[in-house]
């Protein structure tokens, strides 16, 4: 989509257009119940932008945003973009050891906190806390620290829409990638606004859609969250994390607010058709489903369109350094034989493909198994800070940048792409190339299991071992016997895994993703002699 065609050249003009055309409309409504119009949120922004260009804050310049999700923290944000800075949000409740990493890697040079994070970025020149705790008193370094309300107070800032640009870095979003360390992923305004757009032209939203804001704003998934929902007018519902990962209540909210489109990871999805006592409810109001981030384990997707059999469903994927680039509508019913996940389906109109094969040479055959690459305007500019490491994911090729998602997919003429796996989660043993996910999807298939994950491990007699995590479905306890015979029937028996460990459920990142840095870790740190 060419930049001409944008609509708007900063995302803070999807705000302003809504403040003129919805006015009086509820815009965002916060965990407490608490809520402001388009026209009140649009204003507070303003003061935001006019109170940061005061403080110096110039156009480029990173602000972090570490307080837990609100409307305070969502008025930041479009307060950030009006002053044509970049905000940088992350895990308020993350180990402060990452915060101060992140938010020193990109020098930020103001921060909107609450108490625990104040202090967790020497290179801000103002720390502006919100909340409860957001007294004069509240500050250890009275010179920087700024109170909600004082910011609240100062003149707006009357922005000079000609001097935006939509090359600008819009915001950073810190991921740890398969190295555990963090790094930037800088998107702009444009990679940004180009998703919302061809968001907007399949999914067609009005303004009297009701959005959840399931995903944590450092997480990619807030994009259409947010962007999307102010673009048409809506109202963005804010969850908080405490309410996001419990199913009963988070059902409950769901239907007393009439939500109209979800978002979220299959993960939370899974839990709401397992735990949340979704027959108690009316949720003939969900006209939209909506999930990416990881694979949706068949059997729990089975078991939601059960519940759920209004909505559209669409499974929606890509890497944070490209946002959504391939997306597939679930034909429902969902076959009760059917066992394999549903694919990632038909590359976005915005967005460019390439698939290549271990020698760079493009795949052109059905079924043959190759790299994705993708190309286009919504794909990011690099890592923040990481010149070589930025160069190394992209490869120039007839003209275009095409950045290398690292992810194995394979083609088929009616459903489009396959998703099999990580190349970084294949491994070799025997001789033979295993995908880890292929194992977790087998698993997958045992009744009695809810989660599996599925990491592998050096080791020096064999080379590696293959450690297995499941939780199970209460009341049901297969021994590692059972599993193993499972295994021996559904899979090749170089697949098979070595060790099997039982959990109560999976650890997840703040993202909800399963957390198989930590698994790998732990997996490493084994005797190895078992499973208890």
């Amino acid at each position: 989509m060419p930049e001409s065609r944008f609509p708007v050249s900063n995302l803070c003009g999807y705000l302003e257009a809504a403040a003129r055309r919805f006015s009086e409309r509820v815009a965002a409504v916060d965990p407490d119940g608490s809520s402001l119009t388009y026209r009140e949120l649009n204003d507070r922004a303003d003061r935001i932008a006019g109170f940061l260009v005061k403080r110096g804050v110039q156009p480029g310049d990173r602000v972090g945003v570490a307080q837990p999700k609100g409307l305070s923290s969502l008025c930041a944000i479009f307060g950030i973009l009006k002053a044509r800075a970049a905000y940088v949000p992350v895990d308020s409740g993350g180990p402060p050891a990452r915060i101060r990493t992140i938010l020193a890697d990109c020098q930020v040079s103001a921060l909107f906190a609450d108490r625990r994070c104040a202090a967790l970025a020497p290179s801000a020149s103002t720390v502006v806390m919100a909340g409860a705790d957001s007294g004069e008193n509240a500050f250890d370094q009275p010179e920087r620290g700024v109170t909600w309300q004082q910011v609240l107070e100062h003149d707006p800032l009357r922005a000079d829409l000609a001097s935006r640009r939509p090359d600008e870095l819009a915001y950073i979003l810190y991921t740890s990638g398969s190295t555990g360390i963090p790094k930037g992923v800088m998107l702009s305004h444009s990679n940004a606004i180009s998703f919302v757009e061809w968001c907007s032209s399949i999914f067609q939203p009005h303004e009297h859609d009701c959005f959840s804001s399931h995903a944590p704003f450092h997480f990619d998934l807030s994009v259409l969250d947010i962007y999307l929902c102010v673009k048409h007018g809506g109202t963005l519902f804010l969850i908080s994390d405490e309410l996001g990962k419990n199913p009963r209540d988070l059902a409950d909210f769901i239907a007393s607010n009439r939500l109209t489109v979800w978002y979220s990871t299959p993960s939370i999805l899974s839990l709401l058709a397992e735990f949340g006592g979704l027959d108690r409810f009316d949720f003939g109001h969900l006209r939209l489903v909506l999930f990416a981030g990881e694979v949706f384990p068949v059997k729990h997707l089975r078991n939601l369109t059960r519940l759920w059999p209004l909505p559209a469903y669409f499974n929606l994927y890509g890497p944070t350094e490209t946002n959504v680039c391939t997306f597939a509508q679930i034909p429902l019913p969902v076959p009760e034989d059917r066992t394999e996940p549903y694919p990632i389906g038909w590359l976005c109109a915005h967005c460019s493909d390439l698939v290549l094969d271990e020698e760079g040479a493009p795949v052109v055959s059905a079924g043959e198994e190759g790299l994705l690459y993708i190309a286009g305007p919504s794909v990011f500019g690099g890592y923040w800070g990481r010149l070589e490491e930025s160069a190394a994911r992209f490869r120039e090729r007839d003209g275009q940048r095409w950045y290398n998602t690292g992810d194995v997919v394979k083609q088929d003429p009616h459903d489009g792409y396959l998703y099999v796996g990580r190349r970084d989660r294949m491994v070799k043993r025997r001789g033979y190339r295993i995908e880890l996910g292929e194992i977790e999807s087998a698993l997958y298939r045992y009744e009695g299991i809810r989660e599996a994950a599925v990491v592998a491990a050096p080791d020096t007699e064999s080379g590696v071992k293959i450690y297995a995590y499941v939780a199970t479905h209460q009341g049901c306890a297969p021994s590692v016997v059972d599993l193993k015979v499972f295994c021996s029937q559904v899979l090749p028996a170089y697949f098979s895994p070595d060790v099997f460990i039982f959990r109560d459920s999976l650890p997840r990142t703040s993202t909800n993703k399963v957390d198989y840095q930590l698994l790998l870790r732990e997996a490493s740190a084994r005797d190895g002699r078992g499973a208890s």
